[in-house]
């Protein structure tokens, strides 16, 4: 993609790109995984690959959680403070990420999985790894401007739908990945125009009107919510080194691999829209379905942190 000018949308730049068309929209997002799944699984594939990148933040997190950390540590806090607006999914969305994490747990035990309270997909990032004071300072700038409730609320009367998941990985996390609706499964050619694109480009621009800064890290074109990432390397060594001269098990790589081109067969099976069309797919998420935008403050890499407002959904 283009180099953003300041003060350009980075969300437009993309619409404009496609010529506002859903189909080619879709299709970024498509080529957009499917280049990084296949680069991925090279790259994890690979003989010399050196095991995963764990999330050190979040293993001290995690073993102060079980009670597992170093007695003579104090408690560990994570200081990278945010701001953003998160979509949490809806119940059958939910239950979905569910069945794919105990499917992934047969092979992949020791991989932390987010609980289903902290999956969410971040829809415009407003801040990240701020201090406490910075964020509560940008926090009480953007309440000033009155304008949280109606992006909290946007998805009531804009209504996007997200479709076609399938599990997009790299080699710190996993994260259960959509794409724009184009039309798929009605006969309503409209039904589509809005994307989810569209949807962050307007809570940005609603944003910047107000004269606050926005500076997203995601302006990559992709939905996605991270269902698990890697914290321990156990699993995944051998009790001495391999031919290759290394610990790094390659076989269970391999297991991995194949578990996961299964679980993705069968969601392209299972819950992506005939060709033949008929019923919308039950694996589709139309964005504000039984709760509207969340602004999240704090510690919330992980899902967690703290509600500032959370909007009305729709059923």
């Amino acid at each position: 993609m283009a180099q953003t000018a300041p003060n350009q949308n980075p969300f437009q730049q993309l619409i404009s790109e496609c010529d506002n068309d859903p189909t080619r929209l879709q299709t970024r997002y498509e080529t957009h995984r499917s280049a990084r799944n296949a680069q991925y699984k090279t790259t994890i594939l690979s003989p010399d690959f050196p095991g995963w990148t764990l999330d050190e933040i979040l293993s001290k997190l995690h073993a102060q959680e079980i009670g597992k950390n170093e007695k003579d540590e104090g408690p560990f806090i994570d200081h990278r403070n945010n701001l953003a607006f998160y979509a949490r999914p809806p119940k059958h969305i939910r239950e979905l990420v569910g069945e794919i994490q105990r499917e992934l747990k047969s092979v992949a035990p020791s991989i932390w999985f987010t609980p289903s309270e902290g999956l969410h997909m971040t829809t415009l990032e407003l801040a990240n790894s701020r201090t406490r004071s910075e964020l509560e300072g940008l926090v009480s700038e953007l309440e000033a401007t009155g304008i949280i409730l109606e992006l909290a609320e946007y998805t009531i009367n804009h209504r996007s739908r997200l479709i076609k998941p399938i599990i997009s990985y790299d080699a710190s996390a996993m994260a259960l990945s959509f794409v724009p609706a184009a039309g798929e499964g009605t006969d309503n050619t409209d039904y589509g125009a809005y994307s989810y694109h569209h949807l962050r480009r307007d809570l940005y621009d609603r944003v910047a009107e107000t004269g606050i800064k926005v500076i997203p890290r995601y302006i990559v074109p992709s939905a996605h919510i991270t269902i698990a990432r890697f914290i321990t390397h156990d699993g995944f060594l051998l009790e001495k080194d391999g031919f290759d001269g290394t610990r790094v098990d390659r076989e269970q790589l391999k297991a991995l691999m194949e578990k996961l081109e299964h679980i993705n067969q069968g969601l392209q099976q299972k819950y992506w829209p005939s060709s033949e069309g008929g019923n919308i797919s039950s694996g589709e998420w139309v964005v504000g379905h039984e709760k509207g935008l969340e602004l999240c403050k704090g510690a919330s890499w992980y899902g967690k942190g703290e509600c500032v407002l959370i909007g009305k959904g729709f059923n």
